[in-house]
């Protein structure tokens, strides 16, 4: 029997070696520089330690610090790395779970009756960097279930105990890396040394199993570099985004606010932030108008038998909000999660030939679903909120032109905002857990094929996610990153051959028979709100011209030009052009300065000199003084930055 095993490299190169190489026996035939920074070995698609042996014919794709995979291999070893530093500290800790997360890592803790604040953190990250100068390897050990449960029982850890509960004899693993052993199915870096930066740096409270009934533990985040230099960069980068941070511009700019009375999660849209919100909608209206939606509306509430005919409250009823009674026996109501069953009932209302397809409803409809107190967090994750929503009803032949259609809006979306560096996130069925999908295997194909075949046709940098599909269909989903280099998802596209079957909609032929029509879900916004609030970091509140509440501020000199100042705004608002005047008995020193920090795109001065001639000494907001202007010419300087803005998108 040949004791050689053929790898596939990426570029498409085979190579041959002895059974049992590992992914850094790889790398170091390769190149000793490529060997030194491997973390993780991918292989037949699945992420490996890089020192596991490979006893088959195999793809093999070496990960590094460049890679997505790499870094959360880094980031998942890091927690490790924290776990062991906090039980040489604290011996007799607990430990619940510790993944990484899209920039480091956290660990939750049980520390019994301590209490930890974030004093100490300092001294455990001095620990951390102490273990990983010892540069302990990370080694994996299969291991039966009933060693790891006696282990556990030792220990007296109930929550490892707990995650023992759902795995099967045969795929559990542990992992030791110096005094300390974790249950884990890993992957790892080789060893502790490759981190040599880190930084905690937040402590809160999660309850095990985000159960609110259970058990409150500390949770830690960290993260964690290969050089020092890079946690320099990213701290600084952290400073500048607590300046972005859309909770203090949205005070600052008197946007949005919440209010206990009213709720938790549910945003106050002020009169300035409102404003935003409806050019932000009338934009959207615009181009749908143009691509041939109709506008719906629907009400908030809805019928439970409307959520468990499409099947959202089965999937979601638990975590929702809980139905409304009303006086009529055994009727009950539910705060609208989605927007798309009333969507179908609409398209219900008439019988439809196959001439009239597709049909494209749109609403900017508000749903609410109940979210963990402890997962709100500003605007990006609320109980309440407004997705820019249609629903595309078409025949299947239509399926791809309809959705390469919709991908065109969503980059025009991106690009009049100024998104520019994206990923479109294919989103399809985990194969290993059919149970959390509705619908049979031929439909779910057709739709999984139509988005991989729209995203090739339009070029999109992709990427395939296994899982992240919604229950009813695949998806593309659109990650954008702003302009901090921070990934946020935003516009999704989902194809759906499940409502049309579950509420029986129909339409007739060319055949005269009866069909089903495919659905296509869009939002490009996704949620109004979580888009606002990405908006605002991105831009750190510097909106667009065409987007901003108050484009001009009129600072009148002193009380005398209060007067011209008004018969200004007038003009300007006739022609569309919105703003205030600051009529305070301040200098016009202190006007300007505070127009700057409300980040006014205009600040229009008027005194005596602009009084006789009929002019505004302007001033663009960053850039300084731009000279004198009438207002006609003002007008016209405006449109034409707002023309040739939306002209490039």
């Amino acid at each position: 029997m040949s004791q050689q095993i053929k790898i596939t490299l990426p570029d498409g190169t085979v190579k041959e070696f002895e059974k049992g190489t590992t992914g850094l026996q790889i790398a170091a035939s390769i190149s000793e520089g490529l060997a030194r920074n491997v973390l993780a070995a991918k292989v037949n698609g699945q992420v490996w330690d890089a020192t596991r042996p490979i006893f088959e014919n195999a793809s093999v794709q070496l990960l590094t610090w460049n890679d997505g995979e790499g870094k959360n291999t880094f980031w998942h070893s890091s927690a490790h790395l924290l776990a062991e530093a906090l039980e040489a500290l604290h011996p007799g800790i607990k430990f619940g779970i510790g993944p990484p997360i899209e920039t480091g890592f956290y660990y939750d803790v049980d520390f019994g009756d301590k209490t930890l604040d974030g004093s100490e953190l300092e001294a455990i990250e001095k620990k951390m960097v102490e273990l990983a100068r010892e540069k302990n390897e990370y080694i994996r050990k299969e291991i039966s279930k009933k060693d790891a449960v006696v282990y556990f029982q030792e220990k007296g850890d109930e929550y490892k105990l707990d995650l023992l509960e759902g795995l099967e004899d045969g795929t559990i693993t542990f992992y030791e890396q110096g005094n300390f052993t974790d249950l884990c199915r890993g992957p790892h870096i080789p060893n502790t040394g490759f981190i040599k930066a880190v930084k905690l740096t937040n402590i809160a409270g999660a309850y095990w199993r985000g159960d609110e009934n259970r058990k409150m533990l500390t949770r830690i985040y960290g993260v964690t570099f290969p050089k020092a230099k890079e946690l320099t960069e990213y701290l600084t980068l952290i400073e500048e985004a607590k300046k972005r941070d859309h909770r203090k511009l949205g005070r600052e700019l008197e946007l949005f606010t919440f209010s206990e009375k009213v709720g938790m999660g549910l945003p106050l849209w002020l009169p300035k932030g409102t404003l935003l919100r409806e050019r932000l909608i009338n934009f959207m209206k615009k181009a749908q108008d143009k691509s041939g939606y109709q506008q719906v509306t629907t009400p908030h509430i809805g019928h439970k038998v409307l959520y468990e005919t499409s099947g959202h409250y089965e999937k979601y009823g638990k975590d929702s909000f809980q139905p409304i009674a009303t006086p009529h026996e055994g009727e009950e109501f539910l705060l609208k999660p989605m927007n798309c069953p009333h969507h179908c009932e609409i398209y219900k209302h008439k019988p439809h030939s196959y001439k009239e397809l597709p049909i494209r409803y749109a609403e900017f409809g508000t749903v609410y679903r109940y979210e963990q107190s402890g997962e709100l967090h500003g605007l990006t994750r609320v109980r309440g909120f407004t997705q820019d929503d249609a629903h595309i009803f078409c025949r299947p032949d239509q399926v791809k032109e309809e959705f390469i259609k919709v991908i065109d809006l969503v980059l025009y979306v991106f690009k009049a905002l100024g998104f520019e560096d994206y990923t479109a996130q294919i989103s399809l069925r985990d194969p290993e857990n059919p149970s959390k999908y509705i619908g049979g295997d031929e439909a779910w194909n057709k739709a999984e094929s139509a988005i991989i075949e729209a995203a090739a046709e339009k070029g999109l940098e992709t990427v395939t996610e296994l899982g992240e599909a919604a229950f009813y269909g695949p998806k593309l989903d659109f990650m954008v990153k702003d302009a901090l280099g921070r990934k946020w998802q935003l516009g999704t596209i989902q194809v759906d051959y499940q409502l049309p079957e579950r509420f029986q909609l129909e339409y007739i032929g060319s055949d005269n028979q009866k069909h089903r029509p495919v659905m296509i879900h869009r939002a490009p916004f996704g949620s109004l709100e979580r888009f606002v609030a990405v908006l605002i970091e991105h831009c750190a509140g510097n909106f667009p011209l065409w987007l901003s509440p108050e484009q001009i501020n009129i600072l009148p000199i002193s009380e005398k030009y209060v007067a011209y100042a008004e018969e200004i705004k007038e003009i300007l608002e006739e022609a569309g052009i919105t703003g205030s005047i600051d009529n305070r008995d301040e200098k016009i020193g202190r006007k300007i300065r505070d127009s700057e920090v409300k980040k006014v795109p205009f600040m229009l001065i008027v005194g005596e000199k602009e009084q006789e001639e009929r002019i505004l000494s302007v001033r663009k907001h960053g850039e300084g003084d731009k000279g004198n202007y009438s207002p006609e010419e003002f007008i016209k300087y405006f449109q034409g930055i707002i023309s040739d803005s939306l002209k490039k998108s």
